[in-house]
Parts: structure tokens; sequence; C-alpha cells
């Protein structure tokens, strides 16, 4: 995929930012909790990649909306910070609760310049980010897995699982009970 913004450090890609906080300030964030649809529309305006019937709420931040895909009915909640430096890409019906926060860059500790690290961050279908979980440049969250409330991710998560925990450990796989036996 092509930043079309530049190098995130470019000053065309702050111009975008600095334009984008503006609308992001005046157009996104004062919107009523139910116009996703108004969300969706002014994120498409910048680059993002957003499925029927996602759900980006008016408090949450996202950094470079070019960066960034919702697929399918998938939900950021309020107060999620996106820190989309590299790209951020939800599957369909991921739900990522409040206050957590995709960080998709960090600096390199072992250099003395500490030079600046971009990965992108992928969470599959129906996986569940819990409040106030951090997740890491680089990650990928499996189809299904669920990240416990206040969870450190830096590693991969399998799919199916349910981790939890600084660092995120796994807690156990998950079980989902089938509609053809008539639970729910």
């Amino acid at each position: 995929m092509t930043n079309v913004y530049g190098h995130p450090l470019s000053l065309r890609n702050k111009m975008a930012r600095a334009f984008w906080n503006t609308v992001w300030l005046l157009l996104y964030r004062p919107s009523p909790v139910l116009l996703h649809s108004w969300r969706r529309f002014l994120l498409r305006c910048f680059g993002a990649r957003i499925g029927v019937g996602a759900r980006p709420y008016p408090r949450c931040r996202i950094w470079a909306p070019w960066n960034l895909t919702m697929g399918s009915h998938s939900c950021m909640g309020n107060d999620v910070d996106c820190y989309s430096v590299a790209p951020v890409k939800l599957g369909a019906r991921v739900i990522v609760s409040q206050y957590a926060f995709l960080c998709t860059a960090s600096h390199d500790y072992t250099d003395p310049d500490l030079r600046l690290i971009m990965k992108a961050i992928e969470v599959g279908d129906n996986a569940w980010v819990g409040a106030r979980a951090f997740i890491g440049p680089g990650v990928r969250i499996g189809e299904g897995a669920v990240i416990g409330a206040t969870a450190s991710v830096y590693r991969d998560v399998p799919e199916w699982t349910v981790v939890g925990g600084n660092p995120a450990r796994l807690i156990k796989r998950r079980v989902v009970a089938s509609s053809e036996t008539g639970s729910e």
C-alpha cells in the first residue's frame, strides 16, 4: 500500500494531519454518537477504507485516516487512540473498546539516535480488543481473539484465544457456542 501523504514525518504529511485534526475538531468530534455514517464519510474523504456499517465513535482519535482500514460492522469506541503512523487494519465485526491504544510506532532503543520504527497492526475478523488494552507495533491479532481489558500486547495473538496481562499471556482457547445447539 502506498501512502499518498508521503513519509509520516514529511511536511506534506504534517500538513495533511493538521488539516485532518481541524476537521476532526470541528466536524468529526462534535457529531452526535449515532451519526456513524457522517464520520465514515469524513474518514473516507481522508483516504480511510471503511466497510459497510462500521462504527467509528466521535471521541476516537485517529492519527492518519489514510492508514486506517475498518472492516464491515467493526467498531472503534470512544477514547480509542489509533496512532496510525503505519497501517491499522481492523477486520469485519471487530470491536475496539474505549481507551484502547493501537500504537504502530515506537523508537529503536538499541539505536543511540532512537530512530522511529513503524510497523502495521492487523486485527482479524470477530476479534475484541478490551478496554484500555495496548496493542504494540507489528502485532497481528488472529480471528476471534479476545484481548483482555488493560492487557499489553507486544506479540502476535493466535486465532480464537483469550489473552490478558502485561505482557499479555494466553489465558485460554475461546470456545464459541454454535447457533445449531440453540446456545447463544
